[in-house]
């Protein structure tokens, strides 16, 4: 029997150990979730994580340096799951202003199924806590998605020059993140179709298409 190999043609000892890694990993992940959603993004603590787990606490240290390592992993998580939302719906409308607006739509919908994440992305509820270059990345790749479809939105003749300039896009993100925070501080857990603040995206749209349209003279 070769070392490390269990007999019969099973699988290594060392896969099922990172298997068994991955797992304990994804449920750590999961139960930092459920603490936050429960208590607040700012309540994780390494002992409650290990009493809802079963371990020792010091246990944890084989899987994440430290809580805001968790953080970290389910910011970057968060990220990721966003900006693909974004990209896909963006990529499916035509581009210019409804690029922007299927981009608009899905950001909603997702801050409506994932709040817990939501707060962790968009609002700064950990005292401290920084996102690594890394799990920011995908926040920096969506604000270019965005950049890019201002341009073609200037491109098409629907907005000024001036539509597809820094200001702009800034904007553009305030609108977002206000609509997102009203939603989070005042409905937590409302569906979508459901919220008074989620669906007002189409409308910050259109008064940002006025501010930047092409009828309007260039500021």
């Amino acid at each position: 029997m070769n070392a490390g190999v269990d007999g019969g043609g099973a699988t290594p000892v060392g896969s099922r150990r990172a298997a068994r890694r991955t797992q304990t990993i994804e449920e750590i992940l999961g139960l930092a979730l459920e603490i936050m959603g429960e208590a607040g993004a700012g309540s994780l603590s390494y002992a409650e994580l290990a009493r809802r787990l079963g371990v020792r606490p010091p246990s944890l240290y084989k899987y994440f340096s430290s809580v805001m390592a968790i953080y970290d992993e389910l910011f970057r998580r968060g990220q990721r799951a966003h900006r693909d939302a974004v990209a896909a719906a963006m990529h499916e409308a035509k581009p210019g202003m409804d690029s922007i607006r299927a981009g608009f739509d899905a950001a909603a919908r997702w801050t409506a199924d994932q709040p817990v994440l939501a707060q962790l992305l968009f609002w700064r509820p950990i005292p401290g806590f920084e996102p690594s270059p890394e799990a920011f990345a995908p926040s920096v790749e969506m604000v270019g998605l965005f950049r890019t479809a201002l341009s073609q939105a200037v491109d098409t003749g629907e907005l000024v020059p001036a539509g597809g300039s820094e200001e702009a896009l800034s904007l553009l993100s305030v609108l977002a993140a206000g609509i997102s925070s009203q939603y989070m501080a005042n409905e937590p857990g409302r569906r979508w179709k459901e919220s008074r603040y989620l669906p007002l995206g189409r409308a910050a749209l259109d008064m940002f298409q006025a501010a930047y349209g092409a009828s309007t003279s260039e500021p």
